[in-house]
């Protein structure tokens, strides 16, 4: 949320807070674990949410991401900024360098300023975190005209090592950066001060670091991760995303979940 359009996102984002549960931070339906999923090594997309504790208009998009995080084909992460810790409550699980990718974000798609609940679609295109049909539509659109998924990216794992196989990308985009995203387990948080102060919020795939494991150039290749890493996450996710000259990202071209043991 700007800071002149934050009463407008609230608006906007008022009649989810009761159908989702807001509240109560829980979602409509229990969502299941990473551990749970099957491989989907083409999902129908990634929806990348940046949100807050501090937020007020942040609740029912963090509902409504609960639901994405348990569906089987949608990569689910979610970003706490914490530029609004100064409205009375430090976000539990905020990182400066969510707040820098979410800055990052901003520049390429040309933005003035950084709001919440944003979420950032397949690299593509932003909309209104909390707006069930801008997030769906977005995710449908860019499904039927091929700024989806487009590379498989397919995991597998030994007793040592985590196995990342990036397809070929045929006659489409020819660079990107393998990324890895972090992010804890479920966490239930009573927030003590600040807009949302009372309520007890449960936050699922809460981003806790992002690592570039190597370049992919357009054909098939394998990367490999120490299992030991890996485990020490609460999970995580791998991004094949373009980035431009500039160093800022782009689309998502393909992504996968990293499955713990």
């Amino acid at each position: 949320m700007t800071m002149a359009s934050r009463k407008t996102l609230w608006l906007a984002a008022l009649a989810l807070a009761f159908s989702a549960a807001a509240g109560t931070g829980q979602s409509a339906e229990p969502a299941k674990t990473q551990a749970d999923k099957p491989q989907i090594d083409r999902p129908l997309g990634v929806v990348e949410l940046f949100t807050s504790q501090g937020c007020n208009s942040c609740p029912p998009a963090d509902a409504l991401f609960a639901e994405l995080a348990a569906k089987e084909d949608i990569v689910a992460l979610a970003y706490h900024v914490d530029y609004w810790d100064y409205l009375g409550w430090q976000d539990t699980l905020s990182r400066k360098e969510n707040t820098e990718r979410q800055n990052d974000y901003m520049r390429a798609f040309g933005s003035r300023s950084v709001y919440t609940p944003q979420a950032v679609i397949n690299g593509r295109v932003h909309v209104n975190g909390a707006s069930r049909v801008d997030v769906d539509g977005a995710l449908a659109r860019m499904a039927k005209s091929g700024q989806g998924m487009r590379v498989a990216v397919k995991v597998s794992r030994t007793s040592d090592r985590v196995m990342i196989d990036a397809g070929d990308a045929g006659n489409g985009p020819s660079d990107a950066h393998v990324v890895i995203v972090y992010f804890d387990p479920p966490q239930t948080v009573k927030i003590g001060q600040g807009e949302n102060t009372g309520r007890k919020l449960t936050y699922w795939n809460a981003v806790s670091g992002i690592q570039t494991a190597g370049m992919w150039h357009g054909k098939a290749q394998r990367y490999e991760l120490p299992m030991s890493e890996i485990s020490k996450k609460g999970g995580c996710a791998v991004l094949l995303q373009s980035v431009g000259r500039d160093g800022l990202p782009g689309p998502i071209l393909g992504a996968a979940f990293i499955h713990k043991p």
